[in-house]
């Protein structure tokens, strides 16, 4: 069974998505569930993770709103207010009584401070996560591995997930230091990787799948095929490429290893990190 890892949904306005550029035109629109079904179902997935783009508890509860209307989305990654003990612990009661709720997310990446993740307010609430059987999604840069690794150490059983391989500098064709950090990151066992977000980190328009696979091989070297998962990103994805051309990356890479380990990477591993109840 394949599941699609991460992907968004959103009714576009200006105000809530002012990370949407002129360049990328595109996703100034609304992207919904019947947007998505078509290049989900053709590329052969059951399901997908749906992954908040607004960092408000609405947010999450359009999401699962979404997921409750649409079997296509087995779980939502939302956003609650790790940094306020008393509104996170209100959220996260009312979000867990959807079966859907299965993690969170911080934009990390979009702090003016670079050790954002250290402040002990952050802290004591990604201490609160594991309560409530939920995983949390790590939004970052390079620059943040260092820090991430401190974070991920203090909670040896809490469950995280590296987005976008950490957004990699692929288009200018730099692995280091981003080798070294992801590496270290990896010897955390309570971590797991997504293979998404490398095209919107690629040269959007003129790329080859050869310029992925020196990231590929960094990523399945530290991580192996027991903690990798496919991802989409969609629909920021279509700045660069279509949904299936998206997913050809992961698939022509992995199409000589093992049914059992591509089977791992294209759903199994999912189904298995965020605990999905797939029907």
């Amino acid at each position: 069974m394949k599941i699609d890892s991460h992907q968004h949904f959103w009714k576009y306005n200006a105000s809530d998505y002012g990370w949407i550029n002129d360049r990328m035109k595109i996703l100034k629109r609304d992207w919904l569930a019947d947007d998505l079904e078509p290049g989900l179902l053709e590329a052969g997935f059951a399901g997908s993770v749906a992954v908040q783009a607004r960092q408000t508890p609405e947010e999450t509860r359009w999401l699962l709103s979404l997921a409750e209307n649409h079997h296509l989305i087995k779980g939502v990654v939302g956003w609650v207010d790790l940094r306020s003990e008393s509104d996170l612990r209100k959220q996260l009661d009312e979000f867990s009584r959807s079966e859907k709720f299965i993690g969170v997310r911080h934009v990390v990446h979009d702090e003016p401070e670079d050790n954002f993740m250290l402040h002990d307010d952050f802290l004591k609430g990604i201490s609160i996560l594991k309560e409530y059987n939920l995983t949390y999604d790590l939004l970052l840069f390079p620059k943040h591995l260092p820090v991430a690794q401190l974070v991920v150490s203090m909670f040896p059983e809490q469950k995280f997930v590296v987005d976008h391989i950490a957004k990699p500098l692929i288009k200018d064709r730099v692995t280091d230091p981003w080798k070294d950090d992801i590496v270290m990151l990896s010897e955390n066992k309570n971590v797991w990787c997504k293979l998404s977000g490398m095209v919107t980190e690629a040269d959007w328009l003129n790329h080859s799948s050869e310029d992925f696979r020196p990231y590929l091989d960094v990523v399945f070297n530290a991580f192996g095929p027991g903690r990798l998962m496919i991802g989409s990103d969609w629909p920021v994805c279509l700045v660069s490429r279509e949904y299936r051309e998206v997913i050809n990356i992961v698939e022509d890479y992995i199409s000589g290893m093992q049914d059992e380990v591509r089977q791992k990477i294209l759903g199994l591993n999912c189904i298995d990190f965020y605990g999905l109840e797939i029907t």
